[in-house]
C-alpha cells in the first residue's frame, strides 16, 4: 500500500469515528430529557415483567446505565418492602416499581414505596385513580402511566401524571389494540412537549430507539430484549424458548365469551395458549349450568394467567406455562449481560444518527 492510499485510509477511519461520535452526541441530546427525568445516564426502561423483573434484573439494567423497574405484580407489601430492600443492596442507581392499579392492597404497596423512597413508580393495568397519584406525588415520587389512546394520554396529564409510556399491540404479556408506531404518531404530536413520553412494544435494536427519540420521545421501554440477560433468573428453558422464536411466534390470545372479558395476552404458542380457549369454554360451561357467579368466573381467567407465568418462566415449564414475549422476540439472539445489551442497542441507535448525519 502507498503512503497515499494509507493516509486516505487513516482520513476515512478518523472521518468515520469523527461522524460516529457526532451520532453519540445527537443520541445524548436526544435523550437528555428521559434521562435526567429518569435520573440515569440512557433513557432506556426495563420493562415490568412479572416474576423477571426482579431484584437481579432491575439492579443490572440500573447498573448499565439504563432504568430498572422493579414488577410487583401480585406481590404482598411485605414481599415488595422485601423485594426494594435487597435491590438497593445490588445497585445504588436509580430504579423504579410497577404496581398494578387492580391490586387489592395498592394503597398499601404505594406506603411501601414511599417509605422506601422509591423515585419513581410506574402504575399499570388500568387507569388509576386521581387519588393514587396524588398520593404519591405529595409522597415525592414521579407518577408514570400507560395511555393506551391520546384521549386517555390528556386525562392523565390533567390528572397530573409526571411521564407517560405508550405501549403498542407488539408487546409482550397484556396488550392494547394498537400498533407502537400508530400510537407514536398519535401521541407524541400532540402530548411530548408537555410531559416526557417513552415508547414501548417491538422495540428490539437501536435504529428503532434512534427513530421514536427523533419523532419526539423522551426514551424507550423494553421488556422482551432483556428476557435473556445474563442476570435474568429466568428459567434456561424459557431463555432458550426466546433465542429460538421468531416474530410470528408471540401470538395473542383469543376470547371466545363476551361475558369473560379477556385482555389479550401475547406469548409464544404452546400448549398453554391453546389450552386457554379450552379453559374459557369449561367456565363459560360453568357460569351457564350457575355453578359460578359472573365475577369469580372471571376470576378464574385472569388467574389462569397468572399461574402458567411462573410455570415458565421459574420451573421451566415452557409447554403447560405461559411464555410471555413481545414481537421483538426474534431479534433476541443468544444470552449476554445487560451491559452488553444496552451498549449494542446505544451503538446500533448512534450508528442510525450518524448515518443521517452524512446523508
Amino acid at each position: 500500500m502507498t503512503h497515499s492510499a494509507s493516509q486516505q485510509n487513516n482520513d476515512a477511519d478518523l472521518t468515520n469515528s469523527k461522524i460516529l461520535e457526532q451520532g453519540h452526541q445527537k443520541l445524548d441530546r436526544l435523550m437528555t430529557r428521559g434521562a435526567e427525568f429518569l435520573n440515569c445516564r440512557y433513557a432506556i426502561m426495563g420493562g415490568a415483567m412479572s416474576w423477571v423483573s426482579e431484584r437481579h434484573l432491575v439492579s443490572a439494567l440500573s447498573n448499565a446505565g439504563g432504568f430498572g423497574v422493579v414488577a410487583c405484580g401480585a406481590m404482598s407489601p411485605a414481599l415488595l418492602d422485601e423485594e426494594i430492600t435487597a435491590t438497593k443492596q445490588l445497585t445504588q442507581q436509580s430504579f423504579g416499581v410497577n404496581l398494578i392499579t387492580m391490586h387489592p392492597e395498592l394503597d398499601q404497596l404505594i406506603d411501601v414505596c414511599l417509605n422506601q423512597k422509591v423515585s419513581h413508580v410506574v402504575l399499570a393495568g388500568g387507569l388509576p385513580t386521581t387519588a393514587a397519584i396524588e398520593k404519591l406525588k405529595k409522597g415525592g415520587a414521579k407518577v408514570i402511566c400507560f395511555a393506551p389512546a391520546l384521549i386517555l394520554g390528556r386525562k392523565l396529564l390533567r390528572a397530573g401524571v409526571d411521564a407517560l409510556v405508550i405501549e403498542g399491540m407488539e408487546a409482550g404479556g397484556h396488550i392494547g389494540p394498537v400498533t407502537t408506531t400508530v400510537l407514536a404518531q398519535e401521541i407524541l404530536p400532540a402530548l411530548a412537549e408537555k410531559l416526557p413520553i417513552f415508547v414501548a412494544g417491538g422495540i428490539g435494536r437501536g435504529e428503532s430507539i434512534a427513530a421514536f427519540l427523533e419523532m419526539g420521545a423522551a426514551g424507550v421501554q423494553l421488556g422482551t430484549r432483556f428476557v435473556c440477560a445474563t442476570e435474568c433468573i429466568a428459567h434456561p428453558k424459557f431463555k432458550q424458548a426466546f433465542i429460538r422464536a421468531a416474530a410470528r411466534d408471540a401470538v395473542t390470545s383469543v376470547q371466545i365469551d363476551p361475558r369473560l372479558p379477556v385482555i389479550p395476552v401475547r406469548a409464544l404458542k404452546n400448549a398453554t395458549t391453546e389450552n386457554f380457549i379450552a379453559k374459557q369454554r369449561e367456565v363459560a360451561k360453568a357460569l351457564d349450568d350457575g355453578e359460578l357467579a359472573l365475577p369469580d368466573a372471571q376470576l378464574m381467567i385472569e388467574h389462569y394467567w397468572a399461574g402458567s407465568l411462573r410455570r415458565a418462566v421459574i420451573d421451566g415449564d415452557i409447554e403447560n406455562g405461559s411464555v410471555m414475549a413481545g414481537q421483538s422476540v426474534g431479534m433476541v439472539k443468544q444470552e449476554e449481560p445487560a451491559q452488553v445489551i444496552i451498549e449494542n442497542l446505544v451503538e446500533e441507535a448512534a450508528i442510525a444518527l450518524a448515518k443521517r448525519n452524512v446523508i
